[in-house]
């Protein structure tokens, strides 16, 4: 009993040092959050259209045999720096030798009978017309030992240009011919590289309307540098100009074909490689927001707009792709307009909110600022 007498004062002063500090805790405060805001300014940006691109050579020269024939000796290797008029390959030509020495023969013999009787047609005791007919036949001859001739010079063949030796399919021994399903090698002159791209009718209708020109050569002309991001995400070191481009739209695909060359100097693009092309385009008096501001909802994108009483209020918005970190808006908003920039999707129709104006991400730079 008097134990718990001894217990009854340090209870009673627990339980209101409890009751103090919930009295202290309270309710959460209630009240406008803050939210970071910017107030909306239009200008010029510099946007990106990329397309994605086949990367060839200036000249890709097919390699093929014009005589048939086992293939005797190989002197290049696949990716072999060659220059115009160096060895490639050397055919077997011993049947061919056999018949070029038949050939000389009957040219020899034709000679013999002509030389017999250019003498006694001067004697008069046979007719020119034995003579002519003996010329004849060592005309015939000589075209038929040219021929021979030509043909073992097939047998040995050279670079048609400067350039880079592709893949070898075929071994020493293998039998080839004019008509083999592949070629020896392709040998692609790559000082210059061809990057293939194509634009839809949408696009195209896009670079039609940007680029000024009578004609869509005098627009191409027109057009500023393009670039080219490589396999690795890297922007290749050359900037590239659009050369040419198809007349007509493939009805199959709705789409035409555009080329860029651009100059391959360290040899670091490769026929048969891919890329991206970046065509530069300036769109004037738009709006960016920061891509955080806007968010989907049903299908449509939307951003808060603080109204009077600092209440914000949703507007449904259209982009038209983006810059960096902002979407560039084409509808829905204009100058002058404060939005929401980061939170939005916490926020509810109506909402009043205590706003913070912080550096404006959603001005945008003027392509004719850059140095």
């Amino acid at each position: 009993m008097r134990n718990f007498l001894r217990l009854l004062p340090v209870t009673a002063i627990l339980m209101l040092n409890s009751c103090g500090k919930n009295e202290q805790q309270g309710p959460p405060p209630s009240g406008p959050m803050p939210f970071p805001v910017s107030t909306i300014t239009t200008g010029d940006v510099e946007v990106f259209q990329e397309f994605t691109a086949n990367i060839e050579g200036q000249q890709n020269v097919e390699i093929r045999p014009k005589v048939n024939g086992f293939i005797q000796k190989i002197y290049v290797e696949e990716g072999q720096q060659v220059r115009k008029g160096q060895l490639l390959f050397k055919l077997e030509t011993d049947a061919m030798n056999q018949d070029a020495a038949g050939a000389k023969a009957a040219v020899q013999a034709a000679q013999v009978e002509v030389d017999r009787l250019k003498p006694l047609v001067e004697r008069n005791i046979i007719s020119r017309v034995q003579l002519e007919t003996a010329q004849a036949r060592l005309s015939q001859a000589k075209s038929a030992y040219g021929s021979v001739a030509a043909t073992i010079g097939y047998g040995t063949i050279t670079s048609p240009v400067n350039g880079v030796i592709g893949s070898l399919p075929y071994r020493e021994g293998s039998l080839v011919s004019a008509t083999s399903p592949e070629p020896l090698t392709t040998v692609s002159d790559a000082k210059i590289v061809r990057a293939y791209f194509t634009m839809n009718e949408k696009q195209l209708l896009t670079f039609s309307k940007t680029f000024a020109g009578a004609t869509m050569a005098d627009k191409i002309k027109n057009a500023p540098p393009v670039s080219l991001l490589l396999v690795d995400n890297t922007e290749y070191n050359q900037k590239g100009k659009l050369t040419t481009v198809n007349g007509l739209i493939d009805p199959t695909t709705g789409t035409t074909q555009f080329r860029a060359d651009f100059a391959n100097p360290e040899g670091i693009l490769r026929s048969g490689s891919s890329g991206v092309v970046r065509l530069p385009i300036i769109q004037k008096d738009v709006i960016l927001v920061p891509q955080g501001a806007v968010f989907e909802l049903q299908g449509k994108q939307i951003i808060y707009v603080v109204g009077q009483a600092n209440k914000v209020e949703s507007r449904v918005v259209e982009t038209n792709g983006t810059k960096d970190l902002n979407f560039i808006v084409v509808a829905g908003l204009k100058a002058g307009d404060v939005v929401v920039t980061e939170g939005a999707s916490k926020l509810t129709e109506g909402a009043e909110i205590v706003p913070q104006n912080g550096a404006s991400s959603a001005t945008p730079a003027n392509p004719s600022d850059k140095k």
